[in-house]
């Protein structure tokens, strides 16, 4: 373990951190192939399959994992819920760097990644999809203005005070646009209705996106407490991750009965029990992801951070899971072609992973990231 520093900054070199650099490298070098030639040689994507991995992973399962930030923002910011201060930074960095990758991603997919800049002057007021990329634009946008707060506290000092002043505005605005993207990542599937299994197809597609990207939030700020605690030797108390993922829990009862309800009023309860991949993998998605974790966060199980990080854990598949079954396994028994994706397709979202991790240890280590109540000290790395 080595630690470099250039300019006033720092970078602890770890066997770990090193092993995700080379995945980094080696996924931007994919990514350098696909700008140069095209889909063809990196991905198996065909016009029956256009959207894939990338879509999946980098996309609507990296929107929904990043939501720990407007969670955040709506129960510390808004509803001045101040004893769970304590983590808001941390979720409002996962979250920035989730969105800036997400963008990455986006133009990684688009067929003509040059042609990117298109939809800013060409508005397509009628494309659910052009929603989709404003709206997760405007957001990262203001995210990096909320984390102007952050940096001045180090660079740019005189203009701290004018960004803690728009903070309130910026954290109003920044909580309305996750509502409508996470949404409308739902609504883009509601065309597929003679294409998407009827377990997942659903009118309420667009309000089930919504509400688990909603309560996967703090199950995610529970998973990188976790990780960070060990990396930084930084504690959250257990009564705040707790906390958050009972408010969390509420909102996966609710969705669980929606579901359930929505099921029974389609009249495709019984497709649960047929005993098919897609039914088994719904069952799944609801027994790991929602069941055992609900049951989880309101026992005495998870009064340690250990039951913590498994109720997270837990969720955050579960979450993972739907998102795989909606824009892949379940549009695969319409499909007139089968996919499965690429070595290639693979590396660059472990790439992409990689590279968001070490952006967050980059600023965890030079900012006041963790413990920014007074308590942030000079941190030592052990990952």
């Amino acid at each position: 373990m080595k630690t470099y520093r250039l300019l006033g900054f720092q970078f602890t070199l770890t066997p770990v951190r090193l092993v995700m650099m080379l995945l980094a490298a080696l996924g931007l070098g994919v990514i350098l192939v696909r700008f140069i030639t095209g889909f063809g040689i990196v991905t198996n994507l065909n016009d029956d399959w256009p959207w894939g991995l990338w879509i999946t992973f980098d996309v609507l399962i990296g929107v929904a994992l990043a939501g720990g930030g407007y969670f955040t923002a709506l129960i510390v910011h808004v509803l001045h819920k101040d004893q769970y201060l304590a983590i808001s930074r941390s979720a409002m960095l996962t979250s920035l760097i989730g969105y800036l990758l997400v963008l990455a991603g986006l133009l990684v997919d688009i067929g003509q990644w040059f042609n990117f800049w298109r939809p800013y002057v060409s508005w397509g007021y009628s494309s659910v999809l052009f929603e989709v990329f404003i709206c997760i634009s405007c957001y990262t946008t203001i995210q990096l203005l909320e984390f102007g707060e952050v940096v001045t506290e180090r660079i740019g000092i005189k203009w701290h005070t004018f960004f803690v002043k728009i903070m309130p505005v910026l954290m109003v605005t920044g909580i309305i646009f996750p509502t409508l993207h996470q949404s409308s990542l739902g609504g883009l599937y509601l065309i597929a209705v003679n294409k998407l299994y009827p377990l997942w197809w659903s009118p309420l597609l667009p309000a089930f996106f919504f509400l688990s990207s909603f309560f996967v939030g703090p199950a995610m700020i529970c998973v990188e407490s976790v990780f960070a605690g060990r990396a930084f030797q930084h504690t959250v108390p257990v009564p705040v991750l707790r906390g958050l993922g009972q408010i969390g829990g509420a909102m996966m009862a609710v969705y669980f009965v929606l579901k359930m309800w929505d099921l029974a009023n389609r009249d495709m309860l019984g497709l649960l029990m047929a005993g098919n991949l897609e039914g088994n993998l719904f069952l799944l998605e609801m027994i790991v992801g929602i069941i055992i974790p609900f049951l989880l966060i309101f026992s005495k199980y998870t009064k340690t951070h250990k039951g913590l990080f498994i109720y997270g854990l837990l969720v955050s598949l579960g979450v993972i899971l739907n998102r795989v079954d909606v824009s892949l396994v379940g549009l695969a028994g319409q499909a007139a072609t089968s996919y499965f994706p690429s070595i290639w397709e693979f590396i660059t979202s472990i790439g992409f992973t990689s590279i968001g991790c070490l952006l967050y240890c980059l600023i965890a280590e030079n900012f006041r990231i963790l413990g920014h109540e007074g308590e942030h000290s000079d941190v030592s790395q052990s990952s």
